[in-house]
């Protein structure tokens, strides 16, 4: 039933290729018409040649198998071609739409699903699909010619045949058990394959970490447990696959001596010709080869199935944003963003993250959040640009519920600057003007300089078009989030969001990129998560939170003298710095 399930969704992405299909079917025919053709061949060259001493059929017969092997070989290169074209074409198309699924689906999902595991399914599953692409159409030519010289041994000889293939429905049973166990091992091994790729993205990616607490054996003992299970998995599927090869022999030479016997007592009797005898033989030999090829073949399909099952198990998963996508567009310029008794939970059965949130900020004010870990800060502002949706509550921009607003619309009006600033392997440039594709070279030096970076740019090697390496990992901090304020500002977005972005830098960078972040935060609704009170001090609002609700809102001068949370935190945050 699942497998019926699996054929009919893959059918999706092969009926563009109907035709090709078609064709590989024609050819698949007449090479198998090939095969037939070479073994009929066998009884006139042994009675009439060899035996009855026909010197003209010796004459033509060269010719005919020249012409049946030529034949035969053009039309496996022309199968073989139109086969890979039509694998290549459905892989590339399957690996796009789920690289497109993916790319789309919420943070819940990424949340669920480690990036090691996903590049697992779009590299090491959608390759074993690839490699099984090929095999099913084979498997189709095999079986056509596996059907044209059973048909031909049946007219040689009727009795023989069916008393040669008596045995192997005996194998059909094992074979169905040997399957199962095949897809079973092989879906463990792939799950496994996305536990290690997850494992060496998640070790590469934090070596500094690794080196400096000198946990480098740690990481190979982890590393090689987790290949330790891969290899035992796939040693598993591959017992139960090889295991069919071995077994269709076995029965092939029980059915082999059989014809040996009977048929050689036939002749010797007069009830045979040789010719018939040895073309009959013949026969029967080349049909234990696709067989074998058949049998193989399971194992690679088997594999692909359970590939697939875990393929079409992201493209089958809904998208609970884009899935209640609005219908308005979004402009966000001098509009109000309202929490109205806003609740939220991760989890349908989890507990309230955010209780019952009312907060107003007006058109162009900067909004501070500030709060132990955990309080909900992050979580709060979240929720504007649709990563999550709330729970219970509605969220407003210019008292429109976001969720009536195309969330793409919605988000294009956000400008995002994160604690830890992400840039791509590419140019400065082009890492600038990601967020705006419509842009002029004097548009980005214009941002770049109101984020104060002009300067550090021209120091670089190649200016603007130097390649940062991956993360920007030739930048310092304070660089790297001075070019995603840049990067903000091309943007020009009317709301603003920024998630502790100068936390993670020292006091001289810190100055540098809260300058380039007053300037990115004028006549922009800006909502600051802060760390550093210092740098919240004169914002228009400041929201204390604790434990998932709104303890206090309210000026700096305000909260520091009548709010005990808030005094408590900033207190000790000027111990800390007297401290140092």
């Amino acid at each position: 039933m699942r497998e019926a399930f699996i054929y009919k969704k893959l059918w999706q992405y092969f009926k563009p290729y109907k035709w090709l299909i078609v064709l590989a079917l024609v050819m698949s025919v007449i090479s198998s018409g090939t095969d037939i053709g070479l073994v009929s061949v066998i009884k006139p060259l042994m009675d009439k040649v060899f035996i009855g001493q026909d010197k003209n059929l010796l004459k033509i017969i060269p010719f005919i198998l020249v012409g049946l092997y030529f034949l035969k070989s053009a039309l496996r290169f022309a199968l073989n071609y139109t086969l890979r074209y039509m694998a290549q074409k459905v892989i590339q198309c399957l690996r796009d739409r789920l690289y497109n699924k993916i790319i789309y689906l919420p943070l819940r999902f990424f949340s669920d699903n480690s990036t090691g595991i996903l590049m697992s399914r779009i590299t090491n599953d959608v390759n074993m699909m690839q490699s099984a692409i090929t095999t099913v159409v084979s498997v189709v030519r095999d079986i056509l010619s596996v059907l044209g010289l059973i048909g031909y041994v049946f007219y040689i000889n009727p009795k023989m045949a069916a008393m040669s293939l008596l045995v192997y429905p005996i194998f059909i049973h094992p074979l169905i058990i040997i399957s199962r166990r095949i897809r079973k091992y092989s879906k463990k091994g792939q799950e496994q394959m996305g536990w290690l790729t997850s494992a060496l993205q998640e070790t590469f990616s934090g070596i500094r970490v690794v080196k400096a607490f000198v946990q480098e054996k740690k990481e190979i003992d982890r590393f090689g447990k987790v290949n330790n299970q891969v290899v035992r998995s796939m040693l598993k599927a591959g017992m139960a696959s090889e295991v069919t090869s071995p077994m269709m022999e076995f029965v092939g030479s029980i059915g082999l001596s059989f014809i040996v016997f009977y048929g050689g007592f036939q002749v010797i009797n007069g009830q045979s010709t040789t010719g018939a005898f040895f073309s009959f033989l013949a026969a029967l030999v080349m049909v234990y080869e696709p067989i074998k090829r058949l049998s193989n073949a399971n194992g690679v399909i088997q594999q692909a199935l359970a590939a697939s099952e875990r393929v079409f198990e992201i493209l089958d998963v809904g998208n609970e944003i884009l899935d209640h996508d609005g219908t308005l567009d979004c402009d966000a310029r001098n509009k109000n963003v309202e929490f109205r008794r806003v609740t939220f939970r991760y989890d349908k059965k989890g507990e309230d993250i955010l209780k019952n949130i009312n907060l107003t900020v007006l058109p162009g004010a900067t909004v501070a959040f500030v709060g132990h870990s955990g309080a909900g800060k992050s979580t709060a502002i979240n929720l504007v640009s649709r990563f999550y949706d709330v729970t219970d509550g509605e969220l407003l921009v210019g008292g429109v519920n976001i969720k009536q607003y195309k969330v793409h619309s919605l988000r294009k009006n956000i400008g995002y600057v994160s604690q830890e600033p992400f840039l791509f392997n590419d140019t400065v440039y082009n890492n600038i003007a990601y967020s705006d594709e419509y842009h002029t070279e004097e548009e980005i030096m214009t941002v770049c300089k109101a984020a104060y970076a002009h300067e550090f740019i021209t120091r670089l090697p190649e200016g603007y078009q130097t390649v940062i390496g991956e993360r920007g990992v030739r930048l310092s901090g304070g660089q790297k989030q001075r070019l995603t304020i840049a990067r903000a500002l091309l943007k020009n977005p009317p709301i603003l969001i920024l998630d502790e972005a100068t936390s993670s830098l020292d006091s001289e960078s810190e100055r540098e990129v809260q300058k380039a972040l007053d300037n990115l935060m004028m006549g922009r609704t800006s909502f600051v998560i802060a760390h550093r009170l210092t740098t919240i001090i004169n914002a228009d609002l400041i929201v204390v939170m604790e434990n998932g609700e709104i303890n206090a809102t309210g000026k700096h001068e305000t909260l520091i003298a009548g709010n005990e949370t808030y005094n408590k935190l900033y207190s000790m945050q000027a111990e800390q710095r007297q401290t140092i």
